[in-house]
């Protein structure tokens, strides 16, 4: 371990462990649970667990009997009293839910939260990363959307008391973070500019997290590493100039991978899929990313061994795979969406489609679209209960509101959104909690409907495949360092 100093004299802990050749994607909502990450990281790679959403995650889970115990054990570790047995007593069924019983949701948050929601969300995020963690002594990292403002300085807090060394950001620009990162580790007050539509320049209000509101007598923590996830040589560069000591490198990510992509540059224009066209002005010179001094790891198509070696000649320090572990038997996509999946492109009937309007976040989202695919989710009953991708806004009488793309038609324009914005989207919110397995029950006793997104090379996973029905992520680091 080595200490530097950020601001004035005050020294951060920093890890001096080697850097990964192979960072597993965060995919999703849990799809990078810790049963991935943890198989990443004892194989001396940087497992990485999803950091969307993880506080409605546990409470489902908890909801569902949590019948191997793991949560249980890892709350019993969590160091700040009285907030693992309220949970417990609020959210816990020792036999699930009956079969009619839709979960208990969460409140959703706004710019001022409870304590105890915080509290609940800082549980989460220690539980998913302690789990990670056990039983190897490899890092272990969190990845958080910088666009998914609110429950992030609870979540970033709740996985450093567990240890997490690497934190990764993309969908967005996460200039704040570094200095979010110095203030937790010293258990400071932490806060962001919340960003909302027409607030005057200059005049965001902050979200603020105090850890002296919790607790009296909190553990040493490690500061971890940031990596921002970021789609241009200005951008890095300019993360890397005005943010200094405070960003540990980048993951440089190309319009293939899945999840969200940074939209094109320049006039928007339109393939005959109606996919967005992303040409030279996306793509990023790493000779100019070399210069910044940084490590760096390439994202996107990255899947095949030939790609890290490439990377490494280019001056990676590595990949970032996502493709691959999304489909693996340790990732948490339920076993039947995988084995459908896999099935079909065994047979070449699975694609992938970059759809600009399925996102309420206005950025292009890979969609996945195969044989075996259930029920169509835009077909579902528009409707915003978890929030997660709410925008802010300023109302009429100068107060916060929120509002969702995807959620009921009226109800958005109501809050002054424009109607044009709702055209095709979908909530991604109750869609990804469903390729985990935890839908929410609707009326007529229907489940919400699942939505995959994966990189573009899923449609040549069947070469890796080799005719195999299921893999495991070992499999994929074997053959990720097969060349190396």
């Amino acid at each position: 371990m080595m200490r530097r100093t950020l601001k004035g004299s005050v020294p951060i802990a920093i890890s001096t462990a080697p850097l990964p050749l192979i960072v597993q994607g965060g995919m999703g909502v849990a799809v990078s649970d810790w049963r991935l990450a943890r198989a990443v990281s004892r194989r001396g790679q940087l497992g990485v667990v999803s950091g969307t959403g993880l506080d409605t995650v546990f409470v489902r889970r908890l909801q569902d009997g949590d019948h191997d115990g793991a949560l249980r054990r890892a709350m019993d570790a969590f160091p700040m009293p009285g907030v693992a047995a309220r949970a417990i007593a609020r959210y816990f069924r020792p036999r699930g839910r009956a079969s009619d019983e839709p979960y208990q949701l969460l409140p959703m948050y706004r710019r001022a939260a409870s304590k105890e929601r915080e509290a609940l969300t800082m549980l989460a995020a220690f539980c998913e990363v302690y789990l990670a963690r056990e039983g190897h002594q490899g890092s272990v990292g969190i990845n958080l959307l910088t666009k998914v403002q609110r429950p992030n300085l609870a979540t970033l807090y709740g996985a450093m008391l567990a240890g997490v060394g690497y934190v990764l950001m993309g969908a967005g620009i996460p200039r704040e973070i570094p200095a979010v990162l110095d203030a937790l580790t010293h258990h400071c007050t932490a806060s962001l500019r919340l960003d909302a539509v027409g607030l005057p320049p200059g005049a965001a209000p902050e979200i603020t997290l105090n850890p002296a509101d919790y607790w009296r007598d909190p553990p040493a923590l490690e500061r971890p590493r940031f990596l921002p996830i970021v789609a241009s040589n200005s951008l890095a560069a300019m993360l890397a100039h005005k943010l200094g000591a405070g960003v540990d490198g980048f993951v440089i990510e190309g319009p293939t991978a899945g999840g969200h992509n940074a939209p094109p540059r320049g006039t928007p224009q339109f393939n005959t899929r109606g996919e967005p066209v992303y040409g030279s002005r996306d793509d990023v010179d790493l000779a100019r990313i070399r210069e910044l001094g940084l490590p760096f790891w390439l994202a996107g198509g990255m899947g095949h061994p030939e790609q890290l070696r490439r990377a490494r000649a280019d001056g990676a320090a590595g990949i970032q795979v996502g493709t691959l572990f999304a489909f693996c038997d340790e990732s948490g996509v339920t076993a039947d969406l995988k084995q459908s999946v896999l099935a079909s492109a065994a047979r070449g009937a699975v694609d992938v489609i970059t759809d600009p309007l399925a996102s309420p976040t206005g950025y292009p989202f890979k969609v996945v679209d195969w044989s075996g695919a259930p029920v169509a989710q835009k077909s579902r009953e528009r409707i915003c209960d978890m929030g997660y991708l709410r925008v802010a806004y300023v109302r009429p009488d100068g107060g916060i509101g929120y509002r969702c793309a995807a959620e009921p038609v009226d109800a958005y324009v109501a809050k002054g959104g424009d109607v044009n914005d709702t055209v095709g989207r979908r909530c991604l919110c109750n869609a990804l909690m469903a390729n985990v397995g935890l839908a929410q029950l609707r009326e007529h006793g229907q489940h919400e409907p699942p939505l995959l997104t994966s990189g573009d090379d899923l449609r040549t996973i069947a070469d890796f495949l080799h005719g195999r029905t299921h893999y495991s992520a070992d499999d994929v680091i074997d053959y990720l360092l097969a060349e190396s």
